[in-house]
């Protein structure tokens, strides 16, 4: 290394002339971290000045010397033997690595797991800081290029990691899927695929499969085409298994999933919820009081003075330090956020609004009135209810609301006829809800009649009687005739040897039993883990936990592949908004899937 400054040079070992002690040929790596040497050019060891070199001439370097470093003596060097020229011990320490060692390469994977789980940009490689922190950690490790690890290392991970998903879901019995879309800060629509299924030790697994761009618009046509693809590239296709897709309520996405030959379909459940709340609470009398609302808050959000006073009126009062919330249109319980949190702060927010320092630019504010308050306390003490059913109980403005939110729940989850019945199999094979008590005895009979006859099919055997539980082997015979005189081997082994009566039965009578036996048995509290049940149950009800494994992994709303925007949000930011979809695609995957 120059003393004048930290560039590497080679010294040619071969060549005797005295001045190769101040002079060397200058080092770089490329993008793969080979060491190159250039040996047109010498740089000098003392002050960095570069040399054009010829093939054995050294004047130019010796002149140089002269000049710009007298004191530097360049007779009686002695050249270093072979005996001489073995490295101290510390130079082992100072050497830089070799791009191609097991050390040089495991920090250069470790800094793209980095990359890939903690979302960093590529450029972080080449900041100052993050380079100071690597010099530290290991001196002697030189930092390959961004381009390196935007071509070669990330993607190299990425192909890992789609291996093991692709492994994980070949061993899947079933698998579901969601799927939603949303658009980047560079107006680049993309539309994003998870799988769900669950392991053969009862574990739910959820990894994000793709995120991939959309050119085209938004027509069922396309969203089916990505679907199709997907289920081909990560070889999700089942002989004789449906694939279920939830996806929220669009047309579109329901058109498409039937196209793509897919399904059922499942309504995304959270987004029919917030569809029929959003009904509720646009009723006349809700809407303007909500208006008023919204305009107090957003007045408070707006301005810095106006929060600074709130804040002091709420210490004075004794009340929360609280921040009034603002809802969302797509978040029913945001709205239900923002009338609790002014209520709790109605008294400071009424002294904050009559205060001297805030009267005067407040004169469009309306703040609630008695009636007002009366009527936001009573929509949110019958915002628990549990039955939509009108009440003699219930305020009109209560009334009007589970009117609204009735209408709009009559008709989903109708069509096709057949989801509802597909729906109660996946309840009654949920531990937590397999009494069905919500349902009406006959629904419920033939909801476990549905299920037996769905377990005999996929066993290939013959179809049971819907209803009827099997009967006792012998049951047919004619009570009035004499029984059959036993032989000499039954009367002195028949009761040691006896055949068991299981024997007998059809795969269909044992599985009318098996379902018998899992509804009778104790269920788990609406909070316990269906999961862990079926872990210890299984072997009790082994045709029914095949069936579990494939209802109970298919989700009931569209959450996971909405959860992947807010993960995009954090890659494809402001900063990094013309990130190509490909790399978009590779960073979300990662960091929904490494597992460090």
């Amino acid at each position: 290394m120059a003393s004048g400054g930290t560039e590497e040079l080679e010294r040619p070992t071969l060549l005797k002339s005295p001045v190769w002690e101040h002079f060397g040929f200058p080092v770089k790596y490329d993008d793969e971290g080979k060491r190159l040497v250039d040996k047109t050019v010498t740089a000098c060891r003392h002050c960095g000045t570069r040399k054009p070199y010829d093939t054995g001439n050294t004047s130019s370097m010796a002149t140089h010397l002269k000049r710009h470093h007298p004191g530097v003596s360049l007779t009686g060097v002695k050249l270093k033997t072979k005996a001489t020229q073995q490295p101290l011990i510390i130079a082992a320490f100072t050497q830089p690595l070799v791009a191609q060692s097991d050390r040089a390469k495991a920090i250069t994977k470790a800094i793209g797991v980095f990359i890939g789980a903690d979302m960093r940009p590529y450029s972080v490689v080449q900041n100052e800081g993050f380079k100071h922190m690597l010099k530290v950690l290991e001196p002697r490790y030189n930092i390959p290029s961004r381009t390196h690890f935007s071509e070669k290392i990330v993607p190299d991970l990425y192909e890992q990691e789609k291996k093991k998903v692709v492994d994980e879901l070949s061993r899947a019995s079933s698998v579901a899927l969601t799927t939603d879309g949303w658009t980047s800060r560079g107006a680049q629509s993309y539309v994003t695929i998870t799988a769900h299924f669950i392991t053969a030790d009862w574990e739910m697994r959820s990894p994000v499969l793709q995120t991939r761009p959309l050119y085209e618009s938004h027509t069922s046509t396309h969203l089916a085409q990505i679907l199709t693809q997907a289920v081909e590239e990560w070889k999700m296709k089942r002989p004789s298994t449906n694939i279920p897709v939830t996806t929220d309520n669009a047309k579109n996405q329901i058109n498409a999933v039937n196209e793509a030959g897919l399904g059922p379909h499942i309504g995304c459940f959270a987004h029919v919820v917030n569809l029929a709340s959003q009904k509720g609470i646009s009723i006349n009398r809700m809407d303007r009081l909500l208006g008023r609302i919204r305009k107090v808050v957003s007045y408070f959000h707006r301005s810095t003075t106006a929060a600074h006073v709130l804040k002091t009126k709420q210490e004075m009062l004794k009340l929360p330090t609280h921040k009034l919330i603002h809802d969302v249109p797509t978040r029913w319980n945001s709205t239900y956020d923002m009338m609790e949190r002014y209520l709790e702060q109605q008294a400071a927010i009424f002294s904050a609004l009559t205060d001297k320092t805030l009267k005067k630019n407040v004169k469009d504010i309306i703040t609630l009135s008695d009636d007002d308050v009366r009527v936001a306390e009573e929509v949110l003490q019958d915002s628990t209810i549990h039955d939509m059913a009108p009440s003699v109980e219930d305020s009109i403005i209560t009334r009007d609301v589970k009117t609204a939110i009735r209408e709009d729940l009559q008709h989903r989850y109708t069509s096709p006829p057949t989801l509802q019945d597909y729906l109660h199999r996946s309840t009654a094979l949920d531990p937590r809800f397999k009494s069905l008590s919500h349902m009406d005895p006959a629904l419920r009979q033939r909801t476990y009649s549905d299920l037996t006859t769905e377990i005999v099919s996929s066993l290939g055997t013959e179809d049971c009687d819907e209803g009827q539980a099997a009967e006792p082997t012998g049951a047919n015979l004619d009570s009035s005739s004499p029984p059959q005189k036993k032989l000499a081997m039954a009367e002195l082994f028949g009761e040691t040897f006896a055949t068991s009566s299981k024997d007998n039965k059809t795969p269909a009578d044992i599985i009318k039993e098996e379902v018998a036996s899992y509804l009778a048995a104790s269920g788990i509290t609406v909070d316990g883990d269906p999961l862990t049940w079926w872990k210890s149950n299984e072997c009790r009800y082994p045709h029914i936990a095949t069936m579990a494994r494939c209802y109970l992994a298919v989700p009931g709303s569209s959450v996971p592949s909405e959860r992947v925007f807010s993960t995009a949000g954090d890659i494809v930011t402001a900063t990094r908004s013309t990130l190509s979809p490909d790399n978009v695609d590779t960073l979300v995957f990662l960091k929904k899937n490494l597992k460090l």
